[in-house]
């Protein structure tokens, strides 16, 4: 009888973690709308009346500060209350949208928007991820990167939600009611969040398969070994790839490939969803396999959609939907081959602090990815020098990973 009794209050507990998984996957959602920032981008273009490399701007910094944020929240993760972190997270995005309705020139709004609004998503963004690695430690790779689909399907939502408001009224007025429906959202979904208890954890840890490294590395350790100069090197040109192409998606779309932009709307919110799956598709694989297998594997998807791209030239819808989805299906498979990697390199016990030091690649490869794409567009005024340029990042990626991960990570 007791026996029975403590297979269903078993059975209850493994069901009710499943709700960390789930109001992640939607507190993601709103954090991901940063990348409906090409929706955005013709509008403020006409309205401040400015080119390609300084309406990436709000874009780019938005990138480096939720990089930057991520990093300095990490060692606070587990110090303070989950829902106390998301909270304060979830308000700074709110306010910097409000504020960047306000904005009247570039420059404030790469404060509001990119600045405060990025600094927000970046507190509020390793909270979802620490609290499932906790509850699921058989199961890291899959959790983390199914926590991780919200924010990869958050265009789906966000894109034609944000595109009907831009033509509705104006591209600022989209920002307040974006931002005034992140502040009244956020903090309800941020109540029910918390750590496992140490005999919950406990529980799961001794149920748990071992595909993860034994030791726990602190961040220093982490910092000298040879692994972490290829996942360090390796994430920050995935994750250039991945923001310049995601960054110009519309413009490629309407200027090079010739659709229409409101159909060009419609082809975000699909690539959204090859966002999305990469996540779980590639913690899975990363789990599975090995981060090195994973990282090439990526970087032959993009070389090959980037190569297809150049020979089927302008006006070629169907390989731009399908050149776009794989590439949006890249950008989300780097952001869990990194954490997966993470776990399996280096530990849980400080994963959240070493994850936010990884992290900083990301913001490395949204100022330099961004930037540079922009500056090739606005000098060189052709596509095709930015899809060579990322055929070129991938084969040094590749060389990286050849010789900095072996093949057991």
């Amino acid at each position: 009888m007791i026996q029975s009794i403590k297979r269903i209050n078993k059975g209850e507990k493994e069901q009710g973690r499943w709700i960390y998984v789930v109001l992640g996957i939607i507190i993601m959602m709103f954090l991901g709308t940063v990348y409906s920032y090409s929706v955005f981008r013709l509008s403020l273009e006409e309205i401040y009346n400015i080119g390609s490399a300084e309406s990436g701007i709000p874009y780019m910094t938005a990138l480096a500060f939720y990089a930057l944020f991520m990093f300095l929240t990490g060692k606070y993760l587990e110090r303070y209350n989950p829902r106390t972190i998301i909270l304060v997270g979830g308000s700074l995005v709110s306010l910097g949208w409000i504020l960047s309705s306000f904005a009247n020139n570039i420059v404030l709004l790469t404060i509001t928007y990119g600045c405060i609004g990025g600094a927000g998503v970046g507190i509020a963004y390793g909270v979802p991820m620490t609290v499932v690695a906790k509850w699921f430690p058989e199961k890291k790779g899959l959790a983390v990167g199914m926590v991780l689909i919200g924010f990869g399907l958050s265009p789906l939502i966000t894109a034609p939600l944000a595109s009907a408001l831009v033509e509705q009224y104006d591209v600022l007025t989209a920002f307040l009611i974006l931002g005034v429906g992140f502040g009244i959202i956020l903090p309800f979904l941020s109540y029910p969040f918390k750590y496992p208890s140490k005999i919950e954890h406990q529980n799961k840890k001794n149920s748990s398969i071992v595909h993860y490294s034994p030791e726990n590395f602190a961040t220093k350790e982490m910092m000298q070994s040879k692994s972490f100069k290829g996942l360090y090197l390796n994430f920050i040109i995935g994750t250039m790839i991945g923001l310049m192409l995601i960054g110009i998606t519309t413009n490629v779309g309407v200027e090079f490939i010739g659709i229409e932009p409101h159909k060009v709307v419609q082809l975000v919110a699909i690539f959204a969803i090859f966002n999305g799956l990469g996540r779980p598709i590639f913690g899975w694989l990363t789990d599975r396999f090995t981060s090195k297998k994973a990282m090439l594997f990526s970087y032959s998807l993009i070389i090959l959609s980037a190569a297809l791209l150049i020979i089927a030239g302008q006006n070629n819808q169907m390989i731009y939907i399908l050149s776009f989805s794989i590439f949006w299906f890249n950008m989300g498979g780097w952001l869990a081959i990194a954490p997966v990697s993470t776990l399996r390199l280096y530990g849980i016990k400080n994963y959240s602090q070493n994850y936010g030091l990884v992290f900083t690649a990301y913001g490395i490869g949204a100022i330099t990815g961004v930037s540079s794409s922009g500056l090739l567009l606005d000098s060189l005024n052709n596509y095709y020098s930015v899809f060579y340029y990322v055929i070129a990042l991938s084969i040094l990626g590749i060389v990286i990973t050849m010789k900095l991960i072996s093949n057991e990570n």
